[in-house]
């Protein structure tokens, strides 16, 4: 699609459910992602088992899928000892696989007008997803800004070559990882984005800057039309919406929580219980509240988003 087209499609829809998690998703279908590069490693062995979960958030009632390019970057390929030109096939490969995917839900879904078509996101993780350390979720990287700005510019430079719908940039940690992505942003002049922040509670980022500061930052930028979180325990949720929604009036809100299971890192498995019903009446609370961009993130799963769909757009 156009910008024109991305803007309208977005303008045109009181709320746009997104998909859930991938890499999760994946794991449940018993794909082992226990590796540096996570969901990223199926580009290269297996892309089908990639687009058959894109295929199983459309038939679910996903409006916008994200592509699995969140933990991919050109030095994390070629650690793997793929030569530079075949990572960087890889990083385009992401946003052509989930549109694949839609073409072929379209293809059997004769119902869907092509100006409701589902939009393909292209997923623009934290420079610490690429560590793999936990990073990703404090933001000390340990590295200057001009090395932050260099590495998120390359990565840009390449998905943006498949044309992506929209961008996502999410789980980011800390604002000066978000001050980055709204510069490099505003130096492109045909694209949308949204960035969302991991949040530990309900006030603040993973660095510990107010996620109110954070979407005051971003209010004035005309290329993210979105601001929200994800990543998050679903508990916090309406209070970030609400600081998020009065720090930055002129953007749509994104939430795309966790499932509410905790991760218990030292034997590497979820545990808890989720009931998507339930997480489809959270979101209607968060649609309440003011969000219009909803969806999931880890443990999330087909249900979850078929229980938002039924829930939000009613």
């Amino acid at each position: 699609m156009s910008l024109s087209q991305i803007s309208s499609f977005v303008e045109r829809h009181d709320a746009i459910v997104l998909d859930g998690g991938l890499a999760t998703e994946l794991e449940k279908r018993e794909h082992d992602l226990n590796h540096k590069l996570w969901s990223a490693r199926l580009l290269i062995s297996n892309p089908d088992a990639i687009r058959d979960v894109h295929r199983s958030y459309l038939e679910a009632g996903s409006m916008c899928i994200s592509a699995a390019s969140y933990q991919a970057s050109v030095a994390g390929f070629v650690a793997e000892g793929l030569s530079e030109s075949r990572a960087r096939e890889l990083l385009l490969d992401s946003v052509f696989i989930a549109r694949q995917a839609v073409t072929e839900f379209l293809a059997e879904h004769s119902e869907v007008p092509a100006i409701d078509s589902p939009i393909v996101a292209a997923s623009v993780g934290p420079y610490g997803a690429a560590l793999a350390d936990g990073s990703e979720y404090r933001g000390n990287y340990g590295i200057s800004r001009a090395e932050l700005t260099d590495f998120h510019a390359a990565r840009l430079e390449i998905i943006l070559q498949a044309k992506p719908d929209v961008v996502a940039c999410e789980t980011i940690p800390c604002r000066r990882e978000a001050e980055v992505l709204r510069e490099l942003l505003d130096l492109s002049t045909d694209v949308l984005a949204w960035i969302s922040f991991s949040c530990p509670d309900g006030e603040h980022i993973s660095d510990g800057t107010p996620v109110a500061e954070c979407a005051a930052l971003l209010d004035s930028c005309d290329r993210v039309f979105a601001v929200g979180v994800n990543c998050t325990a679903p508990q916090h949720v309406r209070s970030l919406i609400t600081q998020i929604r009065s720090a930055a009036p002129q953007k749509r809100i994104v939430v795309y929580p966790n499932s509410g299971q905790s991760y218990d890192a030292e034997r590497r498995i979820w545990t808890g219980q989720s009931n998507p019903a339930d997480f489809g009446d959270l979101a209607k609370n968060w649609f309440d509240a003011g969000a219009t961009l909803i969806g999931g993130c880890c443990q999330t799963g087909p249900d979850h988003i078929r229980s938002i769909r039924a829930t939000v757009c009613r």
